[in-house]
């Protein structure tokens, strides 16, 4: 199992081709094996981003997210207070932005590897990643 970046989930959908060799090849494995973990938060950084028209989708933001989660074989995961309070326990140098230390939590707690290109994340101590 593996955990999606929010950046990586968007990617994946509309821009393939910005995804590394390595994160194709990861995200072609979990979706044969026992899957890909879709943290919450995104979610909700999604909509934000088609609200902000950051991200320009065709169909309403219900209907977008419905896409992608039939695109691979995702598992939705929510906060558990497990999630939140090792979220608060990483220092300020894996990253300030709450979804992303959210996110990092998830894959930390779930024992898996998070497909990011924040490099900020690659370079965390504490997070196995690919890219």
């Amino acid at each position: 199992m593996i955990v999606l970046d929010t950046h990586v989930i968007i990617w994946d959908a509309l821009q393939p081709n910005r995804l590394s060799k390595p994160a194709k090849r990861a995200i072609a494995k979990a979706n044969l094996n026992d899957g890909i973990i879709f943290c919450d938060i995104s979610l909700w950084e999604i909509g934000m981003l088609i609200q902000k028209k950051q991200i320009l989708v065709n169909t309403s933001y219900l209907e977008f997210i419905q896409l992608i989660l039939a695109s691979n074989r995702y598992l939705v995961k929510p906060i558990s207070p497990e999630i939140a309070e090792l979220a608060t326990s990483f220092p300020a140098t894996l990253s300030k932005d709450p979804a992303d230390r959210l996110i990092a939590a998830t894959a930390v707690s779930e024992r898996a590897q998070l497909v990011t290109a924040d490099a900020r994340l690659r370079n965390a101590p504490e997070l196995q990643t690919i890219w």
